[in-house]
């Protein structure tokens, strides 16, 4: 069970770490919003399985770290794709 100062900093390490940063410049490539979450969806899921858990000391990647990537990697994707779309516009 998390406490909320951990779920804060898986968060806030979502956000800061790949999936918040690679979600937004993939966002930012296209101007579809479904195809801008689907990317960011996608790295959500991968970002756990390259930089999550140690294989070598059996260290689980739990669900709560999937779930918040996840939602990370899909809202950084349309932030992307809203300032590809704002910045079209200007």
């Amino acid at each position: 069970m998390l406490n909320i100062l951990d779920l804060l900093g898986t968060i806030g390490g979502s956000i800061l770490g790949l999936p918040g940063i690679l979600g937004t410049a993939l966002g930012m490539m296209t101007r579809n919003w479904l195809v801008a979450a689907g990317l960011g969806g996608l790295i959500g899921v991968l970002s756990p399985l390259i930089l999550g858990g140690s294989h070598s000391t059996h260290v689980p990647i739990t669900m709560t770290e999937y779930a918040v990537s996840i939602i990370v990697g899909v809202i950084a994707g349309l932030v992307g794709c809203a300032i590809r779309h704002k910045g079209a516009t200007v």
